[in-house]
């Protein structure tokens, strides 16, 4: 069973020397890093650290920016039947791709997700990681910080993410969880806690709320973006 790791990234020079060395021994069939323009040393060095693996399959590409898009054009490209879209400040265990491969070995099974938590697993970032997995337990829904992971024959059939702004990752999990079962696996990735140091976790979650509020009332993710933009 063949699974393409699927990156996308805008100038994440700083995160690529923490997720690749990590990364490429996990023993993935296929390794798809996909720029969206960025104008730092993101694309070089990439490049460099996949090129010296001698391995064709491990290989960076430019797509038009907008996450979904290059999540998408990834997908295209890939070869393997599993896909699994991971951000470049997310690490996987090391076990990731077998237990990917156990949930999949359930034909009912057609994607999903990881537990998640942050570096600094205590206080605040113990609770808001431990929140995020319940939420997600309990709803079906998930993120990309989660690491999505899903069948090549069922992400063509649904068409891939929608070419949205944001919400593309609760978009296409609330398709998703319609068509089979989802498998929520334990099994933690870790991925940063940047973005809640930095704006506070009680600023961040009233934002994610209030920006999900807005989506599933039926607001236009275009319109949500503008908001992102003034308030993040």
């Amino acid at each position: 069973m063949g699974i393409a790791v699927i990156i996308p990234v805008l100038n994440e020079q700083k995160a690529l020397p923490a997720l690749l060395p990590v990364l490429i021994p996990l023993g993935f069939e296929e390794i798809i890093v996909v720029d969206g323009g960025s104008r730092d040393g993101t694309v070089d060095m990439a490049r460099k650290m996949l090129e010296s693996t001698s391995d064709s399959r491990y290989r960076i590409i430019s797509g038009p920016c907008g996450r979904a898009s290059q999540m998408n054009t990834g997908a295209a490209l890939a070869d393997s039947e599993i896909l699994v879209f991971l951000h470049a400040d997310t690490q996987m265990p090391d076990n990731a791709r077998q237990v990917i491969t156990d949930a999949m070995d359930d034909p009912q099974c057609v994607g999903g997700r990881f537990d998640v938590r942050f570096p600094q697993d205590t206080g605040y970032a113990w609770m808001v990681s431990r929140l995020m997995n319940l939420r997600s337990r309990w709803s079906g829904i998930f993120t990309g910080d989660q690491t999505i992971f899903v069948r090549r024959s069922v992400f063509e059939k649904l068409g891939g993410f929608a070419n949205i702004p944001l919400m593309e990752d609760i978009e296409f999990s609330s398709r998703l969880k319609r068509v089979g079962t989802i498998a929520s696996l334990r099994v933690k990735v870790i991925t940063s806690f940047r973005r809640w140091e930095q704006q506070g976790p009680l600023r961040t979650i009233v934002r994610m709320w209030t920006l999900r509020a807005w989506y599933w009332l039926g607001w236009d993710p275009r319109r949500l973006q503008q908001y992102y933009d003034i308030v993040r």
